[in-house]
């Protein structure tokens, strides 16, 4: 049975972080898609700074992966939210202690706000896995 496949093209600009162009799913593969994560912990606490509110992010869908018999190195892409350019090298120092290698897509994004201020950070993820992948 096939593997999923990183590219990035030689054709194109290598990538500026530690993330594929993009990741090809074979056919047979299950997919999960997690709804976006936000740095709230179990007991509804919302940590001060964006590096600790995505860990949060990361150990929800860690949790949400675990459930499926999946890890982080299914993801094949991960969307990623944040609130001020200050929060991105926070986030991405995270981001790359969970993201596997070959790392999956990815996209950062600014946004102006969540649902409560007290956000700063919003991961969602989608993962695949074939049936003789670990």
């Amino acid at each position: 049975m096939a593997a999923l496949r990183h590219l990035v093209p030689k054709s194109i600009r290598a990538p500026f972080a530690r993330y594929s162009h993009a990741v090809e799913v074979p056919a047979q593969a299950r997919w999960l898609l997690c709804s976006g994560q936000l740095g709230i912990s179990v007991s509804d606490q919302i940590p001060e700074s964006a590096e600790a509110q995505a860990v949060l992010c990361f150990e929800a869908i860690g949790a949400c992966l675990a459930e499926a018999g999946m890890s982080f190195g299914n993801i094949v892409r991960i969307n990623a939210y944040v609130t001020d350019r200050t929060h991105m090298a926070p986030y991405m120092a995270v981001r790359d202690r969970y993201a596997a290698l070959p790392p999956p897509a990815s996209t950062l994004m600014i946004v102006s706000g969540f649902t409560r201020p007290e956000f700063k950070v919003e991961v969602e993820a989608i993962a695949a896995k074939v049936d003789d992948q670990e």
